[in-house]
């Protein structure tokens, strides 16, 4: 008869073998992954800013919590491979296996490292939504350019993953002793936004809702909920926030501030413009950008940005 210290043995090994074939399976990554401890069970690993194939597609934020009971991820990052060397990294950390993992939202920058997950046996938990947009044409469109821009690191062997369970309002679960809320934010960055709260360390996983020290991805995402919702988030008792992007922040206040500073201007800027009928050109050329006009990535994305924000108060205004 088996004991229970050779059963563990023999899990750890197969879980071991298992892991090693399927690291055999990406593409080396050379970036540099600097895992940054924020609590007593959070940690979390930054990309640097930038667009979404800079530094070899580690753009993203993507953090793990520890228990005596598992392994807690948020979000996977933006390929398979930087996915494969987050595991890495855990296990000089923790033997404990990768049991759940959160993902925020459905952008390429944060689920392309799912499979990782799914192949080590993790329940993948995703917001409402999350099915429909994975069996879009944009989703497939989306994949296939990744894997010309991002190859070898995103390749044909990448597919996308279906989540497991889908959350459509808020709730919380507790392993080894620790209690975890998940938020359902709604359509705010995307069609659909997670936070999730790491009740006894007071740590917030904010997902692409807030950025910090870069200005935000608008994309198509309802810059009027994505405001609403920062205006109403309560980060009040919070000891650290770890954003979508940028560094964590043991000041949440101020760092909700600069995203939710970024979308009101941009509202307010393009606004006028449209209740003005004046051209995008013309509002753009002539707004005052100086406030934000020395973070990452504002070259390349603030005049899309800006765009897709006079669009959809365009058509704001004709829904009145």
């Amino acid at each position: 008869m088996l004991t229970c210290n050779r059963i563990l043995l023999l899990v750890t090994l197969l879980s071991s073998g298992q892991y090693a074939l399927a690291q055999s399976r990406y593409a080396p990554t050379s970036v540099d992954m600097e895992v940054k401890q924020v609590s007593e069970h959070v940690y979390y690993v930054e990309g640097v800013p930038g667009i979404a194939t800079d530094n070899e597609g580690f753009i993203s934020n993507a953090g793990f919590i520890v228990t005596d009971d598992g392994v807690v991820i948020f979000d996977s990052l933006g390929t398979p491979s930087l996915a494969s060397k987050l595991v890495q990294k855990i296990k000089t950390i923790t033997r404990q296996p990768i049991k759940k993992v959160i993902v925020s939202h459905f952008h390429a920058d944060h689920i392309y490292g799912l499979q990782v997950f799914e192949e080590l046996g993790a329940e993948i938990i995703a917001p409402f939504g999350a099915q429909k947009y994975l069996r879009s044409e944009a989703a497939a469109s989306r994949l296939e350019e990744r894997q010309f821009s991002l190859e070898p690191w995103v390749n044909e062997d990448t597919h996308l993953v279906l989540p497991d369970t889908t959350v459509e309002k808020s709730t919380a679960f507790t392993m080894g002793g620790i209690t975890f809320t998940i938020n359902f934010m709604g359509k705010a960055h995307s069609d659909g936004d997670l936070t999730m709260l790491v009740e006894p360390d007071k740590v917030l996983f904010s997902g692409d809702i807030i950025f910090e020290g870069r200005i935000p991805f608008v994309g198509s995402a309802d810059s009027k909920k994505w405001l609403d919702t920062l205006t109403k988030l309560e980060t009040g008792g919070l000891t650290a926030l770890v954003p979508g992007h940028g560094p964590a922040s043991t000041t949440p206040e101020n760092t909700i501030s600069l995203t939710r500073r970024y979308l009101a201007h941009l509202r307010k800027v393009m606004g006028t413009g449209i209740e003005d009928l004046t051209p995008f050109d013309e509002v753009y050329g002539e707004a005052d950008w100086s406030e934000f006009k020395d973070l990452p990535a504002f070259a390349e994305g603030n005049r899309i940005n800006a765009y897709q924000v006079y669009l959809s108060m365009e058509a704001e205004l004709l829904e009145q």
